[in-house]
């Protein structure tokens, strides 16, 4: 089920515009798909922001432009201010909810391992899915595995809904034997959330 966000259409962009749209809280955007062509539009930064912290970076949003039907979209870039980490940019593009595309999943380990220290060298994988089957993010458990153990991509790789399109032995996590009196006192958790950062091109520099 998809998140609606509303949006305005964009059609002065002046330096001053943009520079106002900022202030009053709004982000910058462009939509686009091969069969809707792009549109210049504004989305509110704090609403932006709270959907993709809580409904994942591939969360599809039902894009409600003023005046205009609803467009299926999914976030595609973004780019932010190196010192305040505000959002500057955004880029939507139109999917089609019965035609499979490719992205990035991450991948988040639970459990704790019989013995050892857990190492994730894998903290994400390109999966293949319809829109609505894309995963926020794979879990891989290590409960039951002990020093010497490893998880490839083989052992997550199978699902009804999306498919994991990585090379089969490619090591997920693995469990190690301790090297240091830290290592057998505790682990730190290998699973960490992305932070929403990232690059946008379009527009960006002409904003």
């Amino acid at each position: 089920m998809s998140v609606t966000l509303n949006a305005m259409k964009r059609e002065d962009h002046t330096k001053s515009t943009t520079k106002q749209l900022r202030e009053n809280g709004q982000v910058p955007a462009v939509v686009y798909g091969k069969e809707n062509g792009s549109k210049s539009i504004s989305v509110d930064s704090i609403t932006l922001l709270k959907t993709v912290r809580d409904e994942g970076k591939n969360a599809v949003i039902s894009l409600q432009i003023q005046g205009e039907s609803p467009l299926d979209v999914m976030l595609h870039d973004y780019q932010t201010d190196k010192i305040t980490d505000d959002l500057l940019h955004a880029d939507f593009y139109v999917v089609n909810m019965s035609q499979e595309l490719e992205t990035t999943v991450p991948v988040r380990v639970v459990g704790e391992p019989e013995n050892g220290v857990v190492q994730q060298p894998l903290y994400e994988v390109n999966v293949r899915a319809t829109p609505n089957h894309i995963p926020n993010e794979i879990t891989v458990d290590i409960s039951n595995k002990s020093i010497g153990d490893i998880v490839t991509v083989a052992e997550i790789g199978e699902s009804s809904t999306y498919q994991v399109t990585d090379d089969p032995e490619t090591v997920v996590a693995s469990v190690l034997a301790p090297t240091t009196n830290a290592d057998m006192e505790g682990q730190e958790e290998t699973g960490e959330e992305p932070e929403f950062t990232g690059e946008a091109q379009s527009e960006a520099n002409e904003e």
